[in-house]
């Protein structure tokens, strides 16, 4: 019988992937705990938990359990004109640990669709309000918000939006805040025409881990409030522990207007997003006029399986032991960044939570460059799935993860 890979290479297209150059593709079998398992049972130590979605681990017993007993009861509903228990339990349960006063939650896919929620929520929100010359938007250098159209236009312009840039919306960007750069303070900026601003708190994703001056950020907010500019925060990668608070936002004086969650909702095992509100947004909606009605949806809206799902992965996220287990990543992280830099073993060694990550070269950052798959490939011949960001080398762990697993993780980014 022909392997999986073989399988695969007939049938499949995979994402970020030239398949012309691609290596001949991991298969694995099954998961559990912070490991992955390949045909022959090779453990692979998930250093990236699964492209951030995993908090506790894979195959967690308590989730598996709570899915199946939700797909025994109801497995779907059309969510318009309908509702379920599932998804007014996540509300209720979720809405209070939200940064500052959200009220309402709005159910879509992925982080990509809450992105594009949260920018036509706030774009109707002042046209609702007579405000139509408001709807421009406002985004960070090096920002990714997604792969959809309106993601992609407030992402920067580069390798991933190339073929599509004369099809992307205009977007007035400014440069990341740092104590060096505060270039957005410039009155050029035609404020009374921005509708919102959208920015990945206190750490950028994919534009290669890049951790902000907090406070120069916080003068940025502020000035964008001041001027009735809408904050959304991109919380899809952020969210759920992973900087070490529950949401980056804690960390932040100024609280967004509106939050964009998915990844580690489920704890990494159904596909599902959430868009949060505070309730003067919701509002402005709310009115006799059925041109104002927020037309957006998704067949799988609400699903009450993956809300079943998140109400287990919160049960979990909330428990002492994970806590303590956030906790001790956290640690190890910051004290193997201290130990790096009085080594000079890399180039900005850095951890922000959860997160930690490192520099290869000292030039620009190049997603293309050659570099990072022979660290993943060496990675994984030593039991590691690392997968970089161009230069950038980082880790995001499960929060399963040891103090052993994370020694083997340290000593295979030392290797590079």
């Amino acid at each position: 019988m022909d392997s999986i890979s073989q399988r695969d290479g007939r049938f499949l297209w995979h994402p970020y992937t030239q398949h012309r150059l691609a290596a001949p593709f991991t298969s694995i079998t099954r998961a559990k705990g912070s490991y992955l398992f390949d045909e022959s049972g090779t453990p692979l130590l998930d250093a990236i938990s699964s492209w951030w979605t995993t908090l506790h681990g894979h195959g967690h017993p308590y989730i598996a359990q709570k899915i199946h007993e939700q797909a025994l009861n109801l497995e779907h509903v059309i969510f318009a004109g309908f509702t379920h228990e599932p998804a007014v339990n996540l509300a209720g349960r979720l809405l209070p640990l939200l940064p500052g006063d959200m009220s309402r939650l709005f159910f879509s896919d992925n982080g990509s669709t809450a992105v594009e929620v949260a920018l036509k929520m706030a774009i109707q929100f002042h046209q609702n309000q007579g405000r139509p010359n408001r709807k421009k938007i406002l985004a960070l250098q090096h920002a990714y918000h997604g792969d959809t159209f309106g993601a992609m236009s407030v992402s920067e312009r580069g390798l991933f939006t190339q073929p599509f840039n004369g099809h992307l919306f205009p977007v007035e960007f400014v440069d990341i805040p740092t104590e060096e750069n505060e270039s957005w303070k410039l009155p050029s900026l035609p404020w009374e025409e921005i509708a919102c601003i959208i920015y990945e708190p206190v750490v950028q994703g994919a534009g290669g881990m890049r951790m902000y001056h907090l406070p120069s950020l916080e003068k940025l907010l502020t000035q964008c409030k001041d001027q009735g500019i809408l904050l959304i925060a991109d919380e899809v990668m952020t969210g759920f522990g992973r900087t070490g608070t529950l949401f980056a936002s804690e960390q932040i004086q100024v609280l967004p207007d509106i939050v964009c969650m998915s990844k580690g909702l489920t704890g990494g095992t159904l596909p599902m997003a959430l868009t949060a509100c505070r309730e003067f947004i919701y509002e402005a909606f709310l009115q006799e006029d059925r041109l104002k009605t927020f037309f957006h949806g998704h067949s799988f809206t609400a699903n009450p399986i993956g809300c079943a799902a998140a109400l287990a992965s919160l049960d979990l996220l909330q428990d002492a032991a994970c806590q303590e287990q956030i906790r001790l990543i956290v640690t190890c992280h910051r004290q193997k960044v201290e130990q790096w830099k009085s080594e000079g073993r890399f180039l900005q060694p850095r951890s922000a939570g959860t997160i930690l990550a490192l520099e290869v070269e000292d030039k620009e950052n190049n997603y293309l460059n050659t570099r990072k798959e022979a660290i993943m490939q060496m990675a994984l011949k030593k039991g590691v799935l690392l997968r970089p960001l161009g230069n950038t080398v980082y880790c995001m762990p499960p929060y399963s993860t040891n103090q052993e697993e994370l020694d083997l993780i340290y000593r295979v980014m030392e290797m590079i």
